[in-house]
């Protein structure tokens, strides 16, 4: 293919639905060996007719990651892209969102994309070479209304893949991160529905519905960015020659966070809960 670099060995995660299962398919015609890895394998059976080879992975279970790398290393004797895309958004106020949910979030968005980059990089180490490529998102660097514990997974993945890409350079093995804003997936009305949830009967219900409206109406529409965005940006990770630190894609992803970055704190959160007050309402009643 032109402007082909040598095919790959890749392992993505979330690879059932959305940008996971996007990029899985685009990266298999490209030439590339993709393997997919999900719970819902039958959702990823399509992609078989691209030649990308699903996997049944539980990524919050050790022994579903062990033999997940297991298989691709005996059937390819190594791993060259690690893409960590499995994730979700737990929304609620900090308060009402139980133990038990806190950690279930960070289980699946931090502590088992560590634990799988921790099962590849011996293979990556020994040959010298290999890319970990961490889908995160602007929410790893802004802070949205009732985002709180979604909040704390993506700025620690943000912490983590910094800290990686120091110690893993001497090895040949590079990280990135890909950071989307507003992308059109079902996330944000599933992120709706948990707030709903966690909101019902507290104190933080008024604002909390407005939130949840605003956020269904936006992931529902046409109004935000494709997936093919994000895949774009995982695919000059995984090919060029010397992938970026960071890949900003998506609607207002560069935005938010200049504005993040120039605002007052103060400001800041009163353009949010103005958003939540004024056009909440709006969306509710439609």
């Amino acid at each position: 293919m032109p402007g082909m670099k040598s095919p790959k060995v890749i392992l993505i995660t979330g690879g059932s639905s959305g940008i996971g299962f996007d990029a899985a398919r685009t990266l298999a015609r490209r030439g590339h060996k993709v393997y997919a890895a999900s719970r819902r394998v039958d959702a990823m059976e399509p992609l078989r007719t691209d030649g990308v080879i699903p996997i049944r992975l539980d990524i919050t279970v050790a022994e579903d990651r062990r033999k997940c790398v297991e298989r691709v290393i005996a059937a390819e004797g190594h791993i060259d892209v690690l893409v960590n895309n499995a994730g979700y958004g737990y929304f609620g106020a900090v308060e009402n969102v139980t133990e038990d949910e806190a950690r279930a979030q960070l289980e699946v968005n931090l502590f088992g994309l560590a634990e799988l980059c921790r099962l590849v990089l011996p293979h990556m180490r020994m040959q010298r070479s290999g890319r970990i490529v961490n889908v995160s998102s602007v929410a790893g660097r802004t802070v949205l209304y009732f985002g709180g514990w979604y909040h704390v997974s993506k700025y620690a993945v943000e912490a983590l893949s910094d800290a990686m890409r120091m110690e893993l350079k001497p090895f040949g093995i590079t990280v990135s991160l890909v950071e989307p804003g507003g992308i059109r997936t079902s996330w944000g009305t599933i992120a709706a529905e948990h707030l709903r949830e966690s909101s019902l009967g507290t104190p933080y219900e008024k604002d909390a519905l407005n939130e949840a409206a605003l956020m269904e109406k936006g992931y529902t529409s046409n109004f935000l960015s494709d997936p093919k965005v994000v895949t774009r940006s995982i695919r000059r990770a995984t090919e060029a020659r010397r992938p970026r630190v960071r890949y900003h894609c998506g609607l207002g992803s560069c935005l938010m966070l200049v504005l993040h970055a120039i605002l007052p704190a103060r400001w800041w959160d009163a353009m949010l809960r103005g958003a939540v007050r004024t056009v909440g309402p709006k969306c509710r009643r439609k």
